[in-house]
């Protein structure tokens, strides 16, 4: 399919974006409103634990094993109908989740989601990147962060009216049914709307780097989800043994491959600068504590003291209030306090964590939704100090010429941090737990748990202070801004 002649412009651009944006915020929805229905889930479905974090975590696994990847596809072979491929997977996977019969088959459907949704999300960003020339996408980037607080905030809220009203009698079905119109507008705006592009530098596809790491990855997260209910048996142990091999021959796959002169998937050579390195570990920590929080904290007051999908969502809707609030404020501290606002951010989600342990300790069965008010939003607060600026500042000494590949990466590391942190929580939680179904033992579960994303946040609190200071990251934006204009205009040629 040949690019298309001519970009649209005035109101067909605006509205190609709104069906980006529409794409964007379908993905994130998912990614949160899950949490909220799992005891519905498991009470329907008869899922068993390992089951409930593989519904989690299939998904959020499967997305960071192919995003940079299927980046690299819309590349090759065109932005619009990679971006299309990834709609219509996304919504078939998720009819077949909404009407799935059985956990195993919810579990398929949810890492077949995470596949396709992997698919759509890199193609929003370089499509934008074309329709505007950067002078002009300040605010389209602007109303991205938007539409990305207002998915934290309804994912939710959204996933409890849907479940505790039981709408149309599909209870959590609801939550996946929804996408399937929402799916089949964006087909249609896409295909008329969005225009047809391709880079126009070489890239290359690096195979056996994404099936060695993928398998790496499935193997330790598949170990440590199942290792529990197994007994941990000799074999879990061997899986974990297989995968560390795996990893170490993924590295060298990976040096080997940029020797060569050609593109892998995770460029070595980017870890050589220090300053990025502990970006990638600050993300694979961060990102990976706010799943594990989330999947506890969420777990405890619906099957521990009984909240309603309603109330539970109630309960957490401070974080996204905070995050959203903070986020706006955030984004002019940047250039002024560059990682600061890292260590601060983390340290203040730290805090949070910390506080809501000793909130649920304290008020025990008589823990009412207004009693986690203030340390939610706290958390929310630290959340968008830390993660509005981990991204300029972790590529700050980073060549403007990689810093697309850098990006790839750290995104992967995010979405690996929230699979290998949640199968971690999830071991925590449930062994402390045990056989016992009273709220003590909830309790003594959640509180256990809550050691795993504190840990995490505090670890990359302490890996923020290795990132690169203020002057690298106001250097590399005056570097990124000449750079992005240059490929503009590489982009309107190769129309």
């Amino acid at each position: 399919m040949p690019p298309d002649a001519a970009l649209p412009t005035g109101r067909l651009r605006a509205v190609a974006v709104l069906v980006l944006f529409v794409a964007t915020f379908m993905d994130l929805l998912d990614t949160t409103i899950v949490n909220v229905a799992l005891p519905a889930i498991q009470g329907d479905l008869q899922a068993s634990p390992s089951q409930l974090e593989w519904i989690v975590s299939g998904y959020v696994l499967a997305f960071a094993t192919v995003l940079i990847t299927m980046g690299r596809l819309g590349d090759l072979y065109g932005r619009k109908r990679i971006f299309l491929i990834g709609v219509v997977g996304f919504t078939v996977a998720s009819g077949v989740a909404a009407f799935a019969p059985t956990a195993d088959v919810l579990v398929v459907s949810r890492i077949v989601q995470g596949v396709f949704a992997a698919t759509m999300v890199p193609q929003v960003l370089s499509i934008v990147q074309v329709l505007y020339s950067p002078k002009d996408r300040a605010g389209v980037l602007g109303a991205l962060g938007a539409v990305t607080g207002l998915a934290a905030v309804a994912g939710p809220l959204l996933s409890g009216v849907l479940v505790t009203h039981d709408v149309a009698g599909l209870e959590w079905r609801s939550i996946f049914v929804i996408n399937l119109p929402i799916g089949a507008l964006l087909l249609v705006g896409g295909s008329y709307l969005i225009p047809e592009t391709r880079s126009p530098r070489r890239t290359s596809i690096d195979v056996a780097g994404v099936v060695v790491s993928s398998l790496a990855l499935f193997l330790v997260v598949f170990a440590l989800i199942e290792g529990r209910p197994k007994g941990w048996a000799w074999w879990i142990w061997a899986l974990m043994a297989v995968a560390a091999v795996l990893l170490v021959a993924f590295v060298r796959h990976e040096r080997q491959v940029e020797q060569r002169g050609v593109t892998p998937l995770v460029p070595p050579s980017l870890f050589r600068d220090r300053g990025y390195t502990a970006g990638s570990l600050t993300s694979l920590a961060f990102f990976g504590s706010i799943g594990a929080f989330f999947f506890i904290v969420t777990l405890y007051l619906q099957l521990g003291l009984g909240f309603t999908p309603i109330s539970s969502a109630l309960a957490t809707l401070p974080f996204s209030v905070g995050a959203f609030l903070a986020s706006g404020a955030s984004v002019p501290l940047v250039d002024k306090v560059g990682k600061a606002l890292v260590t601060i951010g983390l340290s203040l989600f730290t805090l949070a964590v910390a506080w809501t342990a000793q909130t649920i300790a304290h008020h025990g069965d008589a823990l009412s939704t207004w009693d986690l008010t203030g340390p939610m939003f706290l958390g929310g607060v630290g959340l968008a100090f830390a993660a509005v600026p981990l991204l300029d500042v972790s590529l700050a000494n980073i060549d403007v010429q990689n810093a697309g590949a850098a990006s790839g990466v750290l995104g992967t590391f995010q979405q690996v941090g929230g699979a290998v942190l949640l199968a971690i929580v999830g071991v925590v939680f449930f062994e402390s737990v045990g056989a016992g179904q009273s709220s003590d033992a909830w309790r003594n579960g959640v509180l256990h748990g809550l050691l795993v994303p504190g840990i995490g946040l505090a670890v990359g609190a302490v890996a923020s202070l290795l990132l690169p200071g203020v002057e690298a990251v106001r250097h590399h934006k005056d570097m990124a801004e000449k750079a992005a204009e240059l490929d503009y205009e590489l982009e309107l040629e190769a129309l």
